[in-house]
């Protein structure tokens, strides 16, 4: 080993020449955080297609707030795929999808007629297991802390 591969092996958190992460900079958490987003991107759109190809009409509001749901969560993936947990994008997002499904869940609970059909995030995202709810608590953790936990070098800007 020379000189260069140990302190490539030493640095927490960097590429190896073989392209994979060493230490506790390792992406896995993030890997899961875009599979599950990715997940319900395709759940959010196939519901909300089907429910607007089905009947418009019979529930707008919820049928246009799935809708909503279903590009906030593709826009959330693509933006932890390009920007990891550093991803200014990706932070506002998940702000905007917190405040989606807190919105969404309590306007459901109040004016329960507005929603004779549910959405994604109808009562929390109750039809979901809450898990519309918790998505985004769990991301905005685990992108602010990325966010306090190293500051950006040159490597980080491109």
């Amino acid at each position: 080993m020379t000189g260069r591969d140990t302190d490539k092996a030493t640095d927490v958190g960097t590429t190896s020449d073989s392209g994979t992460t060493s230490g506790t900079g390792s992406r896995g958490f993030e890997a899961v955080l875009i599979i599950l987003y990715a997940l319900f991107a395709t759940a959010a759109t196939a519901r909300s297609v089907v429910q607007m190809l089905r009947d418009f009409s019979f529930a707008p509001v919820a049928y246009l707030l799935s809708l909503a749901a279903a590009l906030t969560y593709i826009a959330v993936s693509i933006a932890l795929v390009k920007g990891g947990r550093r991803s200014r994008p990706a932070l506002v997002l998940c702000l905007i999808e917190l405040v989606g499904v807190l919105g969404v869940g309590t306007l459901s609970l109040l004016d329960p007629a507005l929603f004779p059909d549910a959405s994604v995030w109808s009562v929390f995202g109750q039809g979901y297991g809450y898990v519309p709810l918790l998505l985004p608590v769990i991301a905005l953790v685990y992108l602010l802390r990325g966010r306090h936990r190293a500051p950006r070098t040159a490597d980080d800007a491109r």
